[in-house]
């Protein structure tokens, strides 16, 4: 089908394009933007004024609970949730039901996900068998299937030399280890933040030593390996002093943060609100305002959902009991549109962290709006204020801390391979 979508906003992080200009879409891919291209002719105009057109939306985690987790979230209702976000491409971490440590269930995994025909899904294979951390998985043959980088999910690897031997092999194949930083030895048992509001609950803690030792490990084996180390999710000021230390040093490393993240602290967990049971926990003030910094100064490259679906009988249960997680892929865009607005963070700047840099990262081609790429784009009105009501969240998850709260930006348009999948 041939869109000429006309009168919008035009961002392109990775050009540093922000024009008013219209956009022609001819079948899957972009044919031009400003002027129509020789013998355009549109079968369906999308009068984009106000609208802000920009790539669709990478996000770096989001759990799809395919395969063996299907009564929290099936492949289909997840599907729906991320291009009802703007997300047109996503990794998927390995922690399923087996986890994704053969090659088999990888090709599984794609082969539905391109059945659905909705949004781009890049598994990262599990890093050790079955996640357990005694053995390494056959890396080269999950990276033939698909998997775009290797991952523990949030399962420990305790063991030092495992650890070592892992980013030796993947470093031998230029394959990227995506790890959360975590010494399990320090958090075992722990559910929340070792903080004053721990402490009032009875909550049993987990101190930020449980990250920044792990942190600081994993550098100096980047350093040691010349492995490309991805940390996932940092949750602390101490961490994020360490990665800038760390780039600065020319070191090979990345890292993201959770939405969840740049909004809450642990004072938000109240009087037990389990909706606050995330992983890592929500941290002090002080935490929170380190890491809006570090992703506005560009030591924090990209910004993730962290979707993870809990059905409702996981998670209305007292809060040291109940399973972790926040469904997010539906609020990705104006989490990060808040946070860019009170950081004073350009719209540019902010898409950033959505699209070009996480597209990077994973190594994919997404994350670019310009002619002759695939038209995978995100429409949003920038201005549109909405209630997050969990009941019309199109995940099957409806476990989020941010229930009730007015949030703006609302995507309109979500197209993946010239196609509109969402309106």
């Amino acid at each position: 089908m041939n869109v000429h979508i006309a009168g919008g906003r035009v961002i392109d992080p990775a050009s540093g394009l922000d024009v008013q200009q219209d956009v022609y879409v001819s079948e899957a891919d972009v044919a031009a933007i400003g002027k129509a291209p020789p013998g355009f002719r549109a079968e369906r105009t999308i009068e984009a004024k106000g609208l802000i057109i920009c790539p669709g939306l990478v996000d770096m985690a989001a759990r799809l609970r395919e395969p063996g987790l299907e009564y929290r979230a099936t492949l289909e209702s997840e599907a729906a949730a991320a291009v009802a976000g703007g997300v047109t491409s996503l990794a998927c971490p390995p922690d399923t039901d087996p986890p994704l440590d053969e090659p088999g269930l990888v090709e599984m995994l794609k082969y539905r996900a391109r059945s659905l025909n909705l949004v781009h899904v890049y598994p990262i294979g599990a890093l050790t068998q079955g996640l357990q951390g005694r053995k390494l998985t056959e890396m080269s043959q999950l990276a033939d299937a698909g998997c775009v980088a290797f991952s523990q999910g949030d399962a420990p690897l305790p063991d030092p030399q495992m650890l070592l031997r892992s980013l030796q092999y993947a470093s031998t194949l230029n394959c990227p280890v995506w790890l959360r930083p975590q010494e399990p030895s320090l958090a075992s048992g722990g559910v929340a933040h070792d903080g004053e509001v721990a402490t009032r609950l009875g909550l049993p803690a987990i101190p930020k030593l449980t990250e920044t030792i792990a942190v600081s490990a994993l550098v100096l084996l980047a350093r040691e390996t010349s492995a490309r180390v991805h940390l996932c999710r940092l949750s602390s000021a101490e961490s994020v002093e360490m990665v800038r230390q760390a780039k600065a040093d020319g070191l090979r490393v990345s890292c993201d943060v959770s939405m969840n993240h740049l909004h809450l602290t642990d004072v938000d967990i109240g009087d037990f609100e389990s909706n606050c049971n995330l992983i890592p926990p929500l941290r002090s003030r002080r935490d929170l305002e380190a890491l809006r910094a570090g992703l506005a100064d560009g030591t924090i490259d990209a910004i993730c959902s962290d979707h993870t679906p809990v059905d409702d009988d996981d998670k209305q249960l007292p809060f040291a009991e109940a399973a972790a997680g926040a469904t997010g892929l539906e609020l990705l865009l104006p989490l990060t549109l808040k946070w860019a607005e009170e950081s004073g963070v350009a719209m540019l700047e902010a898409l950033a962290c959505l699209t070009s840099v996480p597209a990077n990262i994973l190594g994919i081609a997404g994350g670019r709006l310009e002619a002759g790429r695939s038209a995978d784009l995100c429409m949003f009105d920038p201005t549109k204020s909405w209630r997050v009501d969990p009941s019309r969240l199109r995940s099957q998850g409806h476990n989020t801390p941010f229930a009730g709260r007015q949030l703006a930006g609302k995507v309109l348009y979500t197209m993946v391979g010239g196609q509109i999948v969402y309106e």
